[in-house]
């Protein structure tokens, strides 16, 4: 089994920690009657000598070793060591790796009627992958799968089929073997996972009634699991998590590869996920609902259905359920509303959920209020006051109220009285008050005046929780038309890294441009990145009064920072309305950072009739199924609400069009 494995100069290759000296080590590890040492062995490979999917000498090195032990019945757990080759041949990407796996791929063909199914379940995709001859690798499948009694083993055959069928669409036989795994006799479990190699493979060959089936072949695998005998039920601790948790991955897999091979059908997909979401399984609903974040995260429809369905899981019994739901919920905003009414009941019967305190640090705002608040309801508002009057504050609350906008003006008395007990010289005065004002500038809350001000008393000394919350200050008293009241202390940051924010606030008080745009030239010339940008988005507020600004506005529109660019470009035509320097910037901008799309849509809406020749971008976001932010590679919590808005902003662009 480790024959010429000392011959082998491990010291002088190399993984991904360095030397390959422990590499020895680790393959005898695999072959341990000790089942921590066999853990510790795996973990290694994965860990070092396939880091990560990388393929190194060493790695080269072990496969013949590997090939050993896996043909080894006396090695215990024999079916990782497959799939650790099955990885480092068919997932690394790497060429040398995949000849020297595919070179032994007999021995997955004598696996496939290996006694331990573990090794049987790995075998299967890897026969597929590592053997060159199509007829032979079919007919091994078609045989083995009659006589095959292992369930798990049974799906990974079906997988394997499927897998064959998308390297060899031309072989009818295969196709008519999936056709004929999704229809009866055959178990319900195994005919869901025939009918979603189809629809990833063979597409045509699927049944009209597509989700019925789907929705009914759960049901009933659902049902003949629930009869199994739950050997969790003793009152261990692990027990009691798993009846917490309880778990179905192998059904969470079968409907993900539905959900994946549908992709864009989004029409089907929203109602399988009625059919999951309407299951007398909570385990089947449970899963159901991260199956439906995805769907919601990533694709444009109508979800109404959908998300009150997800809401209607705020009502389970199941704990964990309930928390898996508001989850979800708290990242829609306003695409939540059909669940605003179980939003509320949950709100309205836990006070207890209002806040979460974690082990260590202040507490956060509850979930299911979370959700509520940012759905832009205001049932929010009553339990929102009471949480104010509280004598904490959770991290956050004002963010969150800020998505009430004005609905949340009967909150405006707590929120000046909270920003005005803030401690200036506290560390953490800028992160108590950031919030704070952002509430109030949603609420447009103009006696927080002098509360705001007290914010920007004395010299900045450029360190410090008093100087980190003076933008968000000046932000806020030029958004409620009170920059004048402040003029002395502006002007004292026009020196400061605040000097962008400072010098557009002055703009909006007084108008003197020979005053503020000296100062915005050399910020959108030499100032920090968030500095620059937000320069330039004042001086697009100038308008023509900035059209000294323009030469440094052309510069900028033509550096190598997207964010930059899209917004110089933006304030090249509010200063110089000339489109033809702006409309190239913002195609660019708008094929290679999809991220930059939403303020490209407003620009454009600004532009109207001149926005003409970007047409062809607008309306074809407004027809694509996926969200922007998806394609972006998601933009964190604020995914959806931002692709929302770019939608809105593409029709807008339309509107002025026409």
């Amino acid at each position: 089994m480790f024959s010429g494995i000392d011959e082998v100069d491990w010291a002088s290759l190399r993984h991904a920690c360095g030397s390959a000296r422990d590499v020895p080590g680790w393959l005898r590890g695999l072959a341990s009657a000790d089942a921590a040492e066999r853990q510790t062995a795996l973990d290694g490979m994965f860990g070092t000598v396939h880091h990560e999917g990388n393929v190194y000498d060493s790695t080269l090195a072990c496969v013949p070793f590997l090939f050993s032990l896996a043909a080894r019945e006396a090695v215990p757990e024999r079916g990782c060591i497959v799939e650790l080759l099955v990885s480092i041949g068919a997932e690394s990407g790497d060429a040398r790796a995949r000849g020297a796996v595919r070179a032994d791929g007999e021995v997955f063909v004598s696996l496939l009627g290996d006694p331990d199914p573990g090794v049987r379940r790995a075998a299967a995709g890897a026969v597929v992958r590592f053997v060159d001859d199509p007829a032979r690798v079919i007919g091994l499948l078609r045989r083995r799968i009659p006589v095959e009694r292992d369930g798990r083993v049974l799906l990974a055959l079906t997988e394997a089929v499927g897998a064959f069928v998308r390297r060899y669409p031309a072989r009818a036989a295969a196709v008519d073997l999936l056709a004929a795994l999704s229809a009866p006799p055959h178990d319900p479990g195994l005919r869901l996972a025939a009918l979603g190699q189809l629809a990833l493979g063979a597409p045509g060959r699927l049944p009209a009634d597509l989700v019925p089936t789907a929705v009914r072949l759960l049901r009933e695998r659902s049902a003949r699991r629930a009869r199994v005998p739950d050997r969790s039920a003793n009152d261990t601790l692990v027990g009691r998590l798993r009846r917490l948790r309880p778990s179905d991955e192998e059904g969470a897999r079968l409907l993900r590869t539905l959900h994946t091979a549908l992709g864009d059908r989004t029409g089907e997909r929203t109602a399988l996920l009625a059919g999951q979401l309407a299951s007398p399984d909570p385990v089947d609903r449970g899963n159901a609902v991260w199956m439906a974040a995805a769907l919601f995260r990533g694709w444009r429809a109508r979800f109404t259905g959908p998300v009150a369905l997800v809401g209607a899981q705020l009502g389970a019994e199941e704990e964990w359920l309930r928390d898996a739901a508001v989850s979800v919920l708290s990242e829609l905003f306003g695409l939540a509303a059909p669940a605003a009414d179980d939003l509320h009941a949950l709100v309205a019967s836990r006070p207890d959920l209002w806040t979460h305190r974690w082990e260590r640090g202040t507490p956060t705002v509850g979930g299911a209020l979370k959700a509520l608040t940012r759905s832009g309801d205001p049932r929010a508002v009553p339990v929102l006051a009471q949480i104010l009057a509280g004598p904490v504050v959770p991290g956050g609350l004002g963010d969150e109220i800020a998505h009430l906008g004005p609905a949340a003006a009967p909150l405006a008395p707590a929120l000046r009285h909270r920003l005005g007990r803030i401690r200036l010289d506290s560390p953490a005065a800028d992160t108590l008050a950031t919030p704070l004002l952002a509430a109030l500038r949603a609420i447009g809350d103009t006696d927080a005046v002098p509360e705001v001000l007290r914010l920007l008393s004395g010299a900045p000394d450029g360190l410090g929780a008093r100087d980190r919350v003076a933008g968000q200050a000046v932000g806020t008293l030029d958004a409620l038309g009170a920059a004048a009241r402040a003029a002395p202390a502006l002007r004292a940051l026009l020196h400061t890294r605040h000097a962008a924010a400072a010098a557009g606030a002055l703009w909006s008080a007084d108008g003197d441009a020979q005053a503020v745009l000296p100062v915005l030239v050399r910020e959108l010339r030499q100032g920090e990145p968030g500095g620059r940008r937000l320069a330039a988005r004042q001086l697009a507020r100038m308008g023509p009064a900035a059209r000294a600004a323009l030469p440094e506005l052309r510069r900028a529109a033509a550096s190598g920072q997207a964010g930059l660019r899209t917004v110089a470009a933006s304030a090249l035509w509010h200063v110089g309305r000339d489109p033809d320097p702006v409309l190239p910037v913002l195609r660019a901008a708008w094929s290679e950072s999809p991220g930059t799309r939403g303020p490209v849509a407003r620009c454009l809406a600004a532009m109207g009739p001149a926005a003409e020749p970007l047409r062809d971008l607008v309306t074809a976001e407004l027809v694509a199924p996926r969200r922007h932010t998806a394609r972006a590679g998601g933009h964190g919590g604020r995914a959806i609400p931002e692709d929302e808005a770019l939608l809105s902003a593409c029709e807008e662009v339309l509107a002025g069009l026409s």
